[in-house]
């Protein structure tokens, strides 16, 4: 049996990276004993009616991890990446009693998963070098993260010689405009502008959440890794309870000032209203 297992893990790691899993598929090759194998689990809710903006971040930082192994030297079937979303496994959320997403999890190949099994997002993030450094802790499996070249600056330089070059070909018989004073003088205005931009100043000075960490070249990764999403009804008590208990979780939770925007409906502003006053307040 365990054979099996591993072999149908191997064809399916052949097929993706990341293994998609329902309930039945989680409580088999992951909860089941027996196994040799240590899995990954991303905890997500990637369809497009969670609007779970920080899932569709964690899913492309846990893609290029999960690319990176699958692809390098040491592969074996010692360790496998997999995904479980909430529409197709919505019993797994529960019988873990999961209400945030994402989250990542270890299940070693011997015993229960234990506390530093749960890799601490909202502390770390959810870049992919620092997941692979959590996974190196509880597996002793390295990982050296690889991502894809990014060819979009050379092709923007490209173009942008080949039109100017393009230009003074066309006008060769004729560079008069070279000495135009206005259009030197636009040229100019159009540089002042884009170095006195927001957009140059974050290039530059690299402020939080608005450009790549000089570590791991993560464009916002810290600030998505504080997102949570928590599935719940809007008349529900119990999933303001759940939510309640979630921000309770997080450091200072239960006495820092809670502020809700609600992007909702006016017709369920009563019900969140009042499920919000009576389950979700500060303590303090």
């Amino acid at each position: 049996m365990l054979a099996e297992k591993v072999e149908q893990l191997m064809e399916w790691s052949s097929r993706r990276s990341v293994i998609r899993m329902n309930g039945d598929k989680f409580r088999r090759f992951v909860k089941a004993p027996p196994r040799n194998y240590s899995i990954i689990v991303m905890f997500t809710a990637l369809q497009p009616q969670r609007q779970c903006s920080v899932c569709r971040q964690a899913n492309e930082e846990y893609q290029v991890l999960a690319n990176s192994w699958r692809y390098s030297s040491a592969f074996s079937n010692k360790l496998f990446f997999t995904v479980v979303d909430y529409d197709e496994g919505a019993d797994v959320f529960q019988q873990l009693n999961m209400n945030s997403a994402p989250t990542f999890m270890h299940f070693p190949l011997k015993g229960k998963p234990k506390r530093a099994d749960t890799f601490d997002l909202q502390r770390i993030g959810f870049a992919a070098e620092q997941l692979a450094k959590w996974i190196a802790d509880r597996t002793d499996v390295q990982i050296r993260v690889f991502r894809p070249p990014n060819y979009s600056g050379t092709i923007a330089l490209a173009l942008l010689v080949s039109l100017v070059g393009g230009l003074l070909y066309l006008r060769r018989n004729n560079l008069e405009f070279i000495y135009n004073k206005t259009g030197w003088a636009m040229a100019a205005l159009c540089v002042v502008f884009a170095m006195t931009s927001g957009q140059m100043w974050n290039h530059i000075r690299g402020p939080p959440y608005a450009h790549k960490n000089p570590q791991n070249g993560q464009v916002l990764s810290q600030f998505f890794s504080r997102h949570s999403y928590l599935s719940g009804g809007y008349n529900d008590p119990a999933a303001f309870r759940s939510l309640n208990r979630h921000v309770g979780e997080i450091p200072n939770g239960e006495a820092a000032n809670r502020l809700f925007y609600l992007a909702l409906p006016p017709s369920v502003y009563e019900d969140v209203t009042r499920n919000i006053s009576l389950e979700c307040l500060s303590t303090k």
